[in-house]
């Protein structure tokens, strides 16, 4: 993974531990279930963001240098990946 996607995964992630640490004290309080719901939405919606980026990174830089590398073993290994981790995450 890049560095500025690092960074930007990193702090993605943060905000996403702080939100699930307030989904547990609206748990704890007993607050409206239909309330916990809406923020429990609001994590798997930042969650799929951070996939989204780093998917993107993987593509434009482990993709990209596999293909660039005209490594043929190399470029399929890298395509059956892909593949894979989109049809994991369409599940």
């Amino acid at each position: 993974m890049q560095d500025v996607t690092r960074k930007k995964v990193g702090m993605r992630l943060r905000r996403i531990e702080g939100q699930v640490r307030g989904l547990l004290r609206m748990v704890d309080e007993d607050r409206y279930c239909i309330d916990t719901l809406t923020q429990i939405n609001a994590v798997k919606a930042a969650l799929q963001k951070v996939e989204e980026v780093i998917l993107r990174d993987h593509v434009s830089h482990c993709v990209a240098s596999a293909f660039a590398s005209r490594d043929v073993v190399n470029q399929r290994q890298k395509i059956e990946e892909l593949v894979e981790a989109v049809g994991r995450m369409s599940r």
